[in-house]
């Protein structure tokens, strides 16, 4: 019964992740630039290869554009103070290489949700 299900699963998630997504491809690292690589993410999938230009408009697959958006960075590493005052080496931020802005609604779970990123909130200032 579990290896059905979990089959099901793995269909359902399979189908989620080759809706294709239309949006505009950043290249942060060098803008103006391109990028050529090879994607597969389940098994039993086609390999497929994808060259994308910075600033232009693409129709591609929701798990590319989550790929490039979740997993292009690199940390940058930062030291800090522990408990006993020792210095320690931490990540202090991660910078992204790529990213892909869908021009597409996208549900709440489509969205990054990295635990290590920060939210930051914005209020307006109001003067006394």
């Amino acid at each position: 019964m579990t290896k059905q299900a979990d089959s099901k699963n793995l269909n359902y998630l399979r189908d989620k992740d080759a809706r294709l997504v239309r949006g505009i491809f950043k290249n942060f690292e060098t803008p103006g630039g391109e990028v050529r690589f090879v994607y597969r993410k389940h098994k039993g999938e086609e390999i497929k290869k994808y060259i994308l230009r910075d600033g232009e408009t693409y129709s591609i697959p929701l798990g590319v554009a989550k790929h490039l958006n979740n997993n292009c960075q690199y940390p940058v590493h930062a030291y800090a103070m522990n408990e006993e005052g020792v210095p320690t080496m931490r990540i202090g931020k991660r910078v992204n290489r790529f990213g892909f802005q869908s021009l597409e609604f996208m549900g709440l779970d489509d969205l990054n949700t990295n635990p290590q990123q920060v939210i930051v909130t914005a209020e307006p200032l109001v003067s006394l």
